[in-house]
Parts: C-alpha cells; structure tokens; sequence
C-alpha cells in the first residue's frame, strides 16, 4: 500500500470503524469491498492503526508544549504575583502589580518569562503526553473503552510527577529569577535569562543544584495534574452525557479542571516556593531541613491557612493557565484534524 494511501486512512480511522466493520471476522476472505478485498482492508486497517498512533503520539507532545506556552505567555504576570505573595508580600493583587511596575518597570512583570517558556517546553510536553498514552493504555485495557475517575487520577498523578521531574531546573529558574526583586541587592542573582540560570546553578551549587526543591515540585505536579487533567477528562464525560457538544464542553470542563488544579495543589506550590528561594543563614544552615519541615514550621507557626496564602490570585491564576492550555490543545488538534496536518 502506498504510503500517502495508509495516512488518509489513519486519519479516517480516528473518527470511526468503518475498515473494521468492512472486515467483519474473516480477514482472509478475498471478497471485494469497495473495490478491495477484504484481506486487503484488513492488512490497510492494521498499517492504518499504527500509523495513527505514531501520529498522534507526536502530536500531543507537540501541542502540549504549544498549548502550554501560548498560556505561560498570557498569564506571567499574574504568576509574578503570585509569588511575590508567597513569599510575604502584602495588599491587593493589583496594588502589588502596581508597586512591582513603579519598582522594577513594567517589565518585572514578565521576569522569569525565557524559564517559564522552557518549563512548558520540558513539563508540559512531558505530562500531557505522558497523560495521553496513559490513559489510552487504560482504554485499551478496559472492556468498554472507558477510564473510571480513578483510573484518571492515576493518570494524572503519574504524568504530573513524571513531568515535574523534567521540567525541575526549568521551575527553579523560574522561581528564583521572580523572587529575586524581594532580595536585597547584595543578595540578588540577578539572571540574565532561564539559559544564563541553568549555567550558573550548575557552576555555583553542581548539577544537583538543578534540582533544588525537586521533592515538591513532583508532589505538587502530581496533585495539580490529578486535579487538572482527571476532573477534565471527567468532566467532559459528565457534559457529553448531559447533551452538550462542542466548546461548551471545551469551557466548562477547563474551567472545573481549573479549580481542582488550583485547589489541590496550592499548598504543596506553596512549600516548593519556600524550599526553593531559601538562602543559607549567617551560620551556614538552611532555613528548612526538607519539604516536610518547611511545611510543620509553616503550620506551627502561621496555621493551617497560611499554606492558602494568596489562593484568589493563584486560582486567577492556574484556573485561566489551565483552560488556554486546554481550550488551546483541542484548538490544536481541530485545526490539524481540518488541515489533516
């Protein structure tokens, strides 16, 4: 079979059976159907599945990665603060937008910007692809081609943290290239961009310093992604079996995905930015130990509440990061489906 011939009918497959219905039990009939055998349809149908798997393998990577960056783009600012409130800054959202930009410039806002593009291209394009195979794994296992919630949680879990651990040095540039207008100037790093970061941490601390704060950032991956990717696929079954179709399925699952992401996690984002913008004490000691003692100091001596500091401008946050990451990776595919890209 040509090659051009096995594409078109990869894509065909994608949306219905028609080749496997054709087929019937008996592959190795040589009774004509539509002008093939049906020996023939079934040796296209199997190249034609495989073809399609490779190619939609590549492309939820791809557009993970994209639909992930066209997101970090729009929502960086909220992101700066958001962790300007983590680490003890008071007021409003806005007011301190407003001090940030009367400070440090109207281009404070996007700092980290070079490491938070290269988060999505590195944690990204690994969870949401990770997160595909997944959970195409567990449809494939399942008798009725359907993936319970805690099969999707699973999923997200493994991915989230899978994903975390890649994109590690990507985060930790980013978080330190944000918090570094909080530090006084004799203690600022001062980063050039996330590549001149990456170089640095590794000359001044080792490739281990890459990692620093790694242990959250997986856990906080893990459970921002069981809430995000889980309560999506979820909620698009929950839609679609009320009637809806289309981009009200599309909005209304991101926007549910959105605030699980955000609830879920922002306890465990909240000790990941502890952890990784501490600096030694005038002894040489780290403030904290480990996540888990960052996280009993934080409760002994601010409370319970304190791990949700900042919870409005983070959900304002992750909640529209979450639904351009989503509504942007269906765009993606609709546009490749129509393009038959």
């Amino acid at each position: 079979m040509a090659e051009s011939t096995v594409r078109d009918a990869a894509w065909a497959y994608r949306g219905r059976n028609e080749w496997e219905d054709a087929i019937g039990s008996d592959a190795s009939s040589e009774e004509a159907v539509g002008g093939w055998t049906r020996r023939e349809v079934w040796r296209l149908t199997r190249a034609a599945h495989s073809s399609c798997e490779g190619v939609e393998q590549r492309e939820t990577v791809i557009n993970g990665g994209s639909s992930g960056m066209m997101a970090t783009c729009c929502i960086q600012p909220l992101d700066m603060v958001k962790v300007r409130i983590q680490l003890g800054m008071t007021g409003s959202p806005f007011g301190i937008a407003s001090h940030v930009v009367k400070t440090e410039g109207v281009g404070a806002l996007y700092r980290g910007l070079s490491a938070g593009l290269l988060r999505q291209a590195t944690y990204t394009t690994a969870r949401l692809g990770l997160f595909e195979q997944f959970m195409q794994t567990l449809r494939n296992k399942s008798p009725n081609g359907e993936v319970s919630i805690q099969g999707k949680a699973a999923a997200g879990l493994a991915a989230g943290g899978l994903g975390a651990l890649v994109g590690s040095p990507a985060d930790l540039s980013l978080i330190r290239m944000q918090a570094d207008g909080t530090l006084p100037m004799e203690q600022r790093r001062n980063y050039k961009n996330a590549g001149d970061a990456l170089l640095r941490i590794m000359k001044e601390e080792g490739v281990g310093g890459l990692f620093a704060g790694a242990g959250p950032t997986v856990v906080r991956a893990m459970s921002l992604n069981m809430g995000m990717l889980a309560s999506n696929e979820q909620a698009k079954d929950m839609l679609k079996q009320a009637g809806f179709q289309g981009a009200p399925v599309t909005f209304g699952a991101s926007a549910i995905a959105g605030f699980f992401a955000s609830f879920f996690s922002l306890p465990f984002d909240f000790v990941k930015t502890q952890m990784q913008k501490q600096q030694p004490l005038p002894d040489g000691t780290l403030p904290f130990k480990n996540s888990v003692d960052c996280a009993m100091q934080t409760l002994t001596k601010h409370g319970p509440m304190r791990f949700y500091a900042g919870f409005p401008t983070y959900y304002v946050r992750i909640a529209p990061h979450a639904m351009i990451t989503l509504i942007a990776l269906d765009a993606l595919k609709e546009a490749q489906k129509k393009f038959g890209l």
